[in-house]
């Protein structure tokens, strides 16, 4: 497996993920870094991406932490929390999302970011 790991800057929270081996993933790892203007949809964060990609095992409920990208929007997802669309504790993107990877650590330190804020998401450099 290919070591994807990004580090995600919205404001003055940063995150480090890793995106899976999915065709949709490896579109955003070939396109950073990506810098973009966030909106937030409950405890979401999405942003337009550079790219259009077809639905991979689009999935309706996506895991805490997981990254996605939203085919309808050409966004990427950062979710970290239940959404307007969520029943009970799950949580639901607006529609299918192809999931790309996942945060490591703690997702609810996105909860301060707003929407206008501006998100990076770049190749982790090893050290």
């Amino acid at each position: 497996m290919a070591d994807r790991a990004i580090r995600i800057t919205a404001g003055t929270v940063t995150a480090d993920a890793q995106l899976n081996e999915s065709r949709t993933a490896g579109l955003i790892w070939d396109a950073l870094p990506i810098v973009a203007t966030c909106e937030t949809w409950g405890d979401e964060i999405y942003f337009p991406i550079r790219f259009d990609a077809a639905p991979e095992s689009p999935r309706e409920v996506v895991e805490l932490g997981d990254l996605a990208y939203w085919p309808p929007g050409k966004a990427f997802c950062i979710f970290f929390g239940p959404t307007p669309m969520s029943r009970g504790n799950e949580i639901r993107p607006a529609s299918a999302v192809n999931v790309v990877g996942r945060v490591s650590g703690d997702p609810k330190i996105f909860k301060p970011v707003r929407a206008g804020t501006t998100v990076r998401i770049e190749k982790e450099r090893a050290s």
